[in-house]
C-alpha cells in the first residue's frame, strides 16, 4: 500500500504545483500593473513638486517688482477672522465697477487715483499699493445705490 499512498501524495503535490503556479502568475502580473502605476505616479509627483518650487522661486515680492504680469495680480489681506482672506483680483475689480454701474473715471475718483490707474489695475498691467487695496475692497462691497450716491456730490456741477 505504501506504492499506493506514495503515488497519491505525489499526485496531488502536482496538482497543488500546478494551480499554485497560475494563481501565482495572476498575482505577479497584478504585482508587475501595480509597481507600474506607482513609478508614474511617483513620476507625476515629482514633476508636480518641481512646478511647485519653481512657481514659489519664480513668484515676485510685492514691494521689488512694479508691475507683474495679470494672471498673478493678487494681493492678499488678512480680515478681522482669523483665516479668513481677501483677495484682490484684475478681475474682481472690473466685474464689480461694471455692477456698481460706474465708469472707470468715476470709480478713479471714488479711490482718488487717475483713470489710467484703474485702467491698469483691470487690465493686469499693474497692481494697486498695498495701502490702497482696504479701500478698494471698501468700495466693492457696497452696494449700487450708496456707489452712485458717493460719486454724485463729487461731479462738477454743470455749467
Amino acid at each position: 500500500m505504501t506504492t499506493f499512498a506514495d503515488s497519491l501524495k505525489k499526485e496531488i503535490a502536482r496538482v497543488a504545483r500546478k494551480e499554485m503556479r497560475e494563481e501565482m502568475g495572476a498575482l505577479r502580473k497584478t504585482s508587475l500593473i501595480q509597481r507600474a502605476e506607482i513609478a508614474a505616479l511617483k513620476k507625476q509627483l515629482k514633476a508636480v513638486q518641481s512646478q511647485v518650487s519653481k512657481m514659489g522661486r519664480a513668484r515676485p515680492e510685492p514691494a521689488r517688482t512694479a508691475a507683474p504680469a495679470a494672471s498673478s495680480a493678487s494681493v492678499v489681506l488678512a480680515r478681522g477672522k482669523p483665516g479668513r482672506k481677501v483677495v484682490f483680483t484684475a478681475e474682481r475689480l472690473k466685474i464689480q465697477r461694471a455692477r456698481l454701474g460706474l465708469t472707470q473715471e468715476q470709480m478713479a475718483r471714488l479711490l482718488g487715483v487717475s483713470s489710467l490707474s484703474i485702467w491698469k489695475w483691470e487690465s493686469g498691467g499693474a497692481t494697486p499699493r498695498a495701502s490702497r487695496v482696504p479701500k478698494i475692497l471698501q468700495l466693492l462691497a457696497l452696494g449700487k445705490r450708496e456707489a452712485l450716491a458717493r460719486v454724485e456730490p463729487e461731479a462738477p456741477p454743470p455749467a
